[in-house]
């Protein structure tokens, strides 16, 4: 482009830049009229004051807002069973409160009049005559001034609890944080389709106050917790009320029951706790016994392995069932894989740490369950003759395993050129019975045989059998109990010779079913070894 093309553009920018600047200017000395205007600052004077004024104003109120607040907040009394809260609608409305029944009322007055003292006793003795006859007056009497905490009212909770009351156990102290669901409706004692989303321990007492108006309730509508176990586990009544005479565990999550039953051995509370009623459907095989003695139940196992690595092993009764899982029976469902993709599967359930799958029940088990926990509590009350399934009394079983074991070490130690006097093994004789009936469940891993089992290592040391003697006058072998393996004495005898002795693997003398078997119980060690 030539040079006589762009003068004219030049020329039109510069002029532009020049009206620009005028006008800049001038708007510059319209600011500086207004501002000196003596008009403008009162306008701006008032305009200040006005929204300092307001922000006072505003504050104050705020402030007398926040102190009617914090009183009305403190007004409101704590939530019990006079002070319940309500739900709201979708909509942030209060639900309209259901007019009770007529029966409801009378049920509810008579109740009140019964725990009061205003009830005809000949009319209670008639209504328990039969129990009556059946434990005798002085045992009788026991019952009736006796004092029972339920823990759980599902199927299992209610049941026992119903049967409590209509036996003649004058206090009840109910304790669950749950409420009534539809689904719960095929297993629980009392609730009914009206009762569908209040608290199962205002629904219980709800019910049965018709029955057993005469009969005093405490209802702890929260989770079982150890740190609350004073108070929730505590006498009836303040100051030296009378303890209770039992506890029923009905509990179904794992964690909760077993720091319920460790608090109850600890500080000397009688306790009952029901095992796993679901996916079973065989009455003839539940049974009472101590825990020691429970077998072919997981939720037993798993209870009694826990209890055990918190140094509870006995002197808890337990109702069980043997029944074996098999083809075609129910089983605990799986949740569906979309439930997965979500994310965290614990954030499904109601509570932290409680189960979030579906348990199949059938609605008869947890009844049966229930009135056996009760008819066990009611004859240990009373002193009523019972027996009751105890340990499995194998002390001399574990002895003579432990001695077998510390022989086999004192071996392995002579043979790798070690003097094994005064050697010393970092095995118990607990160790031995956790290892023999938690870990293998009394059978030998090679067999599945029961009988004379004995303990051996399961492979050979990769750096030898050495004796630790870094303290003087101290020798011991480095055994663990992770090393260890349960088979009969002859089985022991020649896995010695074959693996422990020579440079066989076991995977070599034994088949992959065996070796898997292994593989699978002392990972399961492992798992459990962090609670002991």
């Amino acid at each position: 482009m030539s040079e006589c093309e762009t003068s004219p553009r030049v020329a039109s920018n510069g002029q532009n830049h020049t009206t620009s600047r005028r006008k800049t200017n001038e708007m510059s000395s319209w600011f500086e009229r207004q501002l000196s205007s003596h008009q403008v600052q009162l306008a701006a004077t008032a305009l200040v004051s006005g929204i300092t004024v307001a922000g006072l104003i505003y504050g104050g109120q705020t402030i007398r807002r926040k102190v009617a607040t914090d009183q009305l907040k403190a007004s409101i009394p704590p939530l019990d069973e006079e002070h319940q809260a309500q739900r709201l609608t979708d909509f942030g409305a209060a639900l309209p409160v259901p007019s009770a029944a007529k029966e409801d009322e009378r049920a509810a007055a008579l109740a009140g009049r019964a725990q009061q003292g205003d009830y005809d006793d000949a009319l209670i003795d008639e209504q328990l005559t039969r129990t009556a006859s059946f434990l005798t007056k002085p045992r009788f009497q026991i019952l009736r001034s006796s004092f029972v905490i339920v823990v759980g009212l599902g199927g299992v909770g209610s049941h026992c609890t119903s049967a409590l009351a209509r036996s003649g156990v004058s206090h009840i102290r109910l304790i669950d944080f749950d409420q009534v669901t539809l689904s719960s409706l095929n297993r629980h004692a009392v609730a009914t389709l009206a009762d569908v989303g209040t608290p199962k321990v205002q629904c219980v007492r709800k019910r049965l106050e018709p029955v057993v108006p005469w009969v005093h309730w405490q209802c702890l509508n929260e989770v079982w917790r150890a740190d609350k176990g004073q108070r929730l586990l505590g006498a009836w009544g303040s100051g030296n009320g009378r303890r209770p005479d039992y506890v029923v565990d009905a509990i179904d999550n794992i964690d909760s029951k077993v720091e319920l039953l460790k608090y109850c051995h600890k500080n000397g509370i009688k306790v009952v706790s029901s095992m796993g009623a679901g996916c079973k459907s065989d009455p003839t095989s539940i049974f009472v016994a101590d825990i020691s003695a429970s077998i072919e139940d997981p939720l037993s196992r798993t209870t009694r392995r826990k209890l055990k690595l918190a140094g509870v092993s006995k002197g808890v009764p337990v109702v069980y069932s043997t029944e074996k899982p098999g083809p075609g029976k129910a089983q605990l469902l799986p949740l569906p894989e979309e439930e997965f993709l979500k994310g965290k599967v614990d954030e499904l359930s109601v509570l932290p740490d409680f189960r979030a799958r579906i348990l199949p029940v059938l609605g008869t088990m947890p009844a049966i369950f229930g009135y056996i926990v009760a008819n066990f509590v009611i004859l240990e009350i009373t002193g009523y003759p019972h027996e009751v399934g105890s340990g499995k009394g194998r002390e001399k079983l574990y002895d003579s395993i432990l001695s077998s074991l510390q022989g086999l070490e004192e071996r392995l130690a002579r043979d790798a050129g070690q003097d094994p006097l005064g050697l010393k093994i970092p095995v118990t004789k607990e160790d031995v019975a956790y290892l023999i009936e938690e870990t293998f469940r009394g059978k030998s891993v090679v067999s599945g045989l029961p009988t004379r089992l004995a303990l051996t290592r399961w492979r050979k040391p990769k750096d030898g059998y050495k004796v630790d003697q870094r303290w003087d006058g101290q020798k011991f072998s480095r055994v663990q109990l992770q090393d260890l393996v349960c088979m009969t004495k002859e089985e022991a005898a020649t896995h010695e010779k074959e693996v422990l002795k020579s440079e066989m693997p076991p995977e070599v003398l034994y088949d992959v079913d065996v070796v898997q078997m292994v593989d699978r119980r002392q990972r399961e060690e492992q798992e459990y070894r962090r609670y002991r």
